[in-house]
């Protein structure tokens, strides 16, 4: 039986212990030698940190160094938010990035860039290994030179024979005279940044000879000890031609910078390799060929017998298909692979948070597709979805109404498990009150939808104008969908439900883009909805998007998605609106709602109106935020009244600049008049008439809804008309706006901008319109001065049957 050295402490002997363990993080260990078994070994570590090891061996110089992994190490990464987390990482600049598209030289610029993002990530302390590429084009540069100068020289003498070719030089000859300059070139860019380097030319016998293997990698580590950055490359000007595969017991062949990239990532536990080409990475088909779609992930077992491969690359001996065996096998042995385009601007630093640059190697697509397969087949289904009957389309909508309370119990589960989890985060108050459902909230959303299903008859293709052009011509607008919608939204899971029986009553397809605080929920909730469309369409007509990461790229595809909706704080929809390129935005940013209680306003109207507008549901945007109290108030007990009644509500009250100034021991001063508090809290402020409310509110109002309390008729109406806000109210409450109350079934939002939809928005808002003209073989020429016929453009009455449209 093998024995290792007991692990106890001492000062001694040592042995490394390369662990992502919380007990054992970044610690070197030293241990008193006692011999055990492995088992006994592992039963030893086990007992002490609660975590299965397994143990590698380094080589067997003493002291002997063994590598301690945990069940963390060896599981690969499963999504791009992951790698921020990794620290041990091989970058491989191939040939391509690094060499002039002369091919005779380095591209210096980009080497430079390159450089400066290891050198972060080397100073950040991760543990940095470079593969590269290069001395063949650096000694190709250097040989041509002196040959340029030795011909100049016979020229002088003799004639010589045309033909001679930089690229007849012998490429192990470029590699010898170019490694020493290429080493230079790193050592003088790295020093920049304080970094240090060390040089190791490898072949392909040093990895298959056992000795010389050990030693190569206890000198990585080594280096890696004293922090400086080991470049490797493939000694070319010794190494023998490319042979044919012979990978034997699951250990690939080195036979390119790929596969000893891959080679090296295994054999050092690396938790990254990002293999740097001049391609954005793995297509359907070669790039430029009709088709051809990049693959931001791709799981092997799934997308490897989809993609078809092309040449090798200009320079360098591998291609895309070398680039992609070496990185599936390194995927194989639990190393996370991304393949990328070097040429581009800081990709190693967008790789590193996360972004979706290139082609990200994960052992499963995790149950969800790709997100833009995932809105191509949204906007494929959506034209499925438009060909249903509105009864069809309406018996969708009912079997998901149905759904709600058949399954409640499993949808409150799954909603238990999102409200504890958020609770142990420390989610905000309005947050919390927001992912909350319950029974009765479940059976009026199931209301909201049967109403949405009972009015969706003539929703799509309704008739909106007819014209007669002229004898034989009829032209007419009809409703139509928008396409494909992208809803993003926050922490209230009943979104989802509502949102998804709106497109479908108006035949759009849909994205969705829930929180991460209601998971569960969600995940449940969709469900629901993919059981319902199977009936008719597709499932994947309504898909729920689970990752953040992908919104970016999400509002990057105008040739899927038509509208973004964006429901939730000010934060989510400014950042919506900012990196939405090509798609237009429906929403609003805040919710600052405003109740002005003018002079004829009475008593208990305005507590009543007050009341609600602020403690009905404090976190909605409909509530109100600040109050503005007619100056005749303060001096009557109207304004003690409200403020008391606000105070036993547990509103806190802060006190607008005038106010403040009014009151000798008020309530603290306000911050801003701008304040959405979304939670029992609200502003007061004095003004002195109609016209000063009015300002005040389209000055520091987000557009949203606004109220007024008075039995003075014409105040009201000057009110309501003077007031720049979506929904403007008389003697009402600012909870009145929403879709459901409005009658519309249910919301998609609220718009509070001014193009296309404004206020609660429902499926009209979901619609636009398309011309359909029917004609009998007219020509633009047929209504010409020489023509037989004219315009009449005469108005004809609206069809009540939809089907006649």
């Amino acid at each position: 039986m093998k024995y290792l050295r007991k692990l106890t402490w001492n000062t001694h002997q040592q042995v490394t212990m390369a662990t992502k363990h919380p007990l054992m993080a970044s610690c070197n260990f030293a241990f008193k030698i006692k011999y055990l078994s492995l088992v006994e070994n592992q039963k030893l570590l086990t007992s002490f940190t609660g975590t299965k090891f397994s143990y590698r061996k380094y080589h067997t110089n003493s002291p002997r160094n063994y590598h301690v992994t945990t069940p963390m190490e060896m599981s690969v990464s499963q999504y791009r938010s992951d790698l921020k987390n990794a620290k041990r990482i091989i970058v491989k600049l191939g040939s391509a990035v690094i060499t002039r598209e002369d091919e005779c030289g380095l591209a210096l610029g980009r080497l430079a860039s390159i450089v400066e993002q290891v050198s972060e990530l080397q100073n950040q302390g991760k543990e940095v290994m470079m593969v590269t590429s290069g001395a063949v084009a650096f000694g190709k540069q250097k040989l041509h030179q002196e040959i340029m100068m030795s011909m100049s020289m016979r020229q002088t003498l003799s004639s010589l024979p045309a033909g001679m070719d930089k690229s007849l030089i012998e490429p192990r000859a470029c590699a010898a005279a170019g490694q020493s300059g290429l080493m230079s070139l790193y050592e003088a860019m790295f020093t920049q940044y304080g970094v240090r380097i060390a040089q190791i030319l490898v072949t392909k016998p040093d990895l298959s000879h056992e000795g010389s293997r050990r030693n190569l990698y206890s000198t990585l580590n080594e280096l890696i000890r004293f922090k400086i950055v080991p470049i490797l490359n493939a000694n070319d000007a010794v190494a023998p031609p490319p042979e044919a595969d012979k990978d034997l017991a699951g250990v690939i062949s080195v036979k390119d910078n790929d596969s000893l990239a891959a080679r090296l990532a295994v054999e050092t536990k690396s938790d990254l390799l990002i293999l740097l080409s001049d391609v954005n990475g793995i297509y359907t088909s070669p790039p430029g060929t009709e088709g051809a779609r990049l693959l931001h992930t791709y799981s092997p077992s799934i997308d490897g017998v989809n993609v078809v491969f092309g040449g090798k690359s200009r320079v360098g001996l591998g291609g895309m298909e070398s680039k992609v065996k070496a990185a599936t096998w390194a995927l194989d042995h639990k190393t996370s692979v991304v393949i990328c385009n070097g040429l581009d601007e800081n990709v190693i630093r967008k790789i590193m948070q996360g972004k979706k640059i290139g082609t990200f190697f994960c052992p499963t697509h995790s149950l969800e597709s790709p997100v833009d397969l995932q809105a191509m087949k949204a906007r494929e289904a959506s034209f499925q979805l438009q060909t249903l009957k509105p009864s069809q389309r309406a018996d969708i909508i009912n079997k998901l109404a149905n759904s709600l309370i058949d399954r409640e119990q499993e949808i409150l589960a799954a909603n238990h498990k999102d409200l504890e989890a958020a609770r142990q985060a420390g989610i905000s108050a309005p947050m919390l009150a927001r992912l909350i459902l319950s029974m009765p909230k479940l059976r009026n959303l199931a209301g909201g939808l049967r109403q949405i299903a009972a009015t969706s008859a003539t929703n799509v293709g309704r008739v909106l104008k007819r014209t007669k052009l002229a004898d034989g011509m009829e032209l007419r607008q009809v409703t139509a969908p928008i396409g494909v919608l992208l809803v993003i939204f926050e922490s209230r899971p009943d979104c989802l439900p509502q949102v998804a029986s709106l497109a479908i009553a108006s035949g759009n397809g849909l994205l969705l883009k829930g929180g991460k605080e209601a998971y569960h929920t969600n995940k449940v909730l969709h469900h629901l909805v993919e059981e319902a469309l199977a009936m008719y369409v597709p499932k994947e007509t309504v898909a729920l998007v689970s990752r953040r990461e992908d919104i970016n790229d999400l509002l990057q595809m105008d040739q899927y998605i038509d509208l973004v909706i964006p429901r939730g704080s000010k934060e989510l929809v400014s950042m919506i609106q900012d990196k939405s390129k090509g798609i237009p935005v429906l929403g609003h940013s805040e919710g600052v709602c405003h109740v002005y209680v003018d002079e004829a306003a009475t008593l208990d109207m305005a507590l009543r109106i007050v009341k609600d507008s602020k403690c009905d549901y404090p976190a909605a945007c409909n509530a109100m935020e600040t109050l503005l109290i007619h100056k005749s108030h303060v001096r009557n007990d109207m304004f003690d009244k409200i403020c008391d009644m606000l105070k036993h509500e547990n509103v806190k009250i802060h006190a607008g600049p005038r106010l403040a100034s009014t009151l000798k021991f008020g309530p603290a001063p306000t911050n801003s008049l701008r304040t959405e508090y979304s939670d029992l809290e609200c502003t007061i402020e004095v003004v002195d008439d109609v016209n000063e409310a009015i300002a005040h509110i389209n000055k520091y109002g987000s557009s949203h809804t606004d109220a007024i309390v008075t039995e003075n008729k014409d105040v009201a109406e000057y009110f309501l008309h003077q007031v720049d806000s979506a929904c403007v109210f008389h003697n009402s409450s600012t909870r009145f706006s929403d879709g459901y109350r409005f009658g519309l079934g249910a919301e998609v939002g609220i718009s509070t901008s001014r193009i296309h939809a404004r206020g609660p928005v429902g499926v009209e808002g979901l619609l636009t319109t398309k011309w359909l003209l029917r004609g009998d073989g007219q020509i633009v020429e047929d209504f010409s001065e020489k023509g037989s016929l004219k315009f009449e453009h005469e108005s004809l009455s609206l069809p009540e049957d939809l089907e006649a449209c």
